[in-house]
């Protein structure tokens, strides 16, 4: 696993930004590896993604901060130092959907993350053994209107004990309350079909076919306290016809949310996003 630190920047945007950074990791004899910018001249924004590799790089990872602290000061910036050697440990909320789970739990098995799945919570026992499968533990979190400020708050106290970083709701239908998004602000990612708001409900794809669409997609974004509506991270659309059943809707829909999920979790753990008001800057 590579050893680099990964600095995230955002700013009002000015002359000098990139010239000052690159000159603070050039002279302490960083060796960068990837620097992505972008500029919102809307709103005068500017944003930046820096990695270079800690080998040789003569400030010890604990000092960085303090030191980098007067450069920020200067342009002022929000700013977030992460590094590569790092694992940082995401929970899973599942509720009878498998296929989001199996994708996330085969893709972090073989290694494609930089990430650990030490806890699945759900709030039925339908994918218990796919959990048992790849042995991991599975908490089970039954949810009434009367419990569910109880149960909330012992999933709370679980995530804290297991140190979760990122929590994913792989298909888990609940809606998740303020209680657990607040401490976990733009760390719970969500996935859904793209249909909403014109096909909500427990049957869009039916209620889609019915209407004969031609595009079908998914979105993932992060939880706030509005229902579907937090900062999208990741999208994309498949193309259907009139050939497809609701049933091959569904399968396509199945697919595409398994793909925007994926990747959604991945730049989250390579820390390729930066989230401002209601929108997000993801660097590729």
């Amino acid at each position: 696993m590579k050893d680099n630190a990964i600095l995230l920047i955002s700013c009002p945007d000015q002359r000098g930004i990139v010239a000052a950074v690159t000159a603070f990791i050039r002279e302490h004899s960083g060796n960068i590896e990837d620097l992505e910018q972008h500029v919102d001249a809307e709103a005068g924004a500017f944003f930046m993604r820096l990695e270079w590799s800690m080998e040789g790089f003569r400030i010890p990872r604990e000092e960085i901060g303090s030191r980098f602290e007067p450069v920020a000061r200067s342009f002022q910036m929000k700013w977030d130092l992460h590094f590569s050697s790092r694992q940082q440990r995401v929970a899973i909320f599942v509720t009878r959907e498998p296929h989001c789970l199996f994708d996330l739990l085969a893709r972090a098995e073989s290694g494609e993350w930089n990430g650990q799945i030490p806890l699945i919570i759900s709030n039925r026992t339908d994918l218990q053994s796919a959990a048992e499968r790849f042995g991991i533990p599975f908490y089970v979190f039954p949810i009434t209107t009367e419990n569910k400020q109880e149960q909330e708050r012992a999933e709370l106290a679980l995530l804290e004990e297991f140190r979760i970083d990122l929590v994913v709701l792989a298909r888990y239908m609940q809606i998740v309350t303020s209680r657990l998004i607040e401490p976990y602000r733009n760390r719970i990612i969500n996935i859904h079909h793209s249909f909403l708001p014109a096909f909500a409900g427990a049957r869009p794809y039916h209620a889609a076919y019915e209407r004969g669409v031609k595009i079908i997609g998914a979105t993932s974004h992060y939880v706030t306290e509005t229902l579907d509506e937090g900062p999208i991270i990741e999208q994309d659309v498949v193309r259907v016809s009139h050939r497809e059943s609701a049933e091959k809707l569904i399968r396509h829909g199945k697919d595409v949310e398994k793909i925007v999920l994926a990747r959604a979790v991945a730049a989250h753990l390579e820390h390729r996003i930066l989230v401002y008001g209601h929108r997000t800057v993801v660097f590729r």
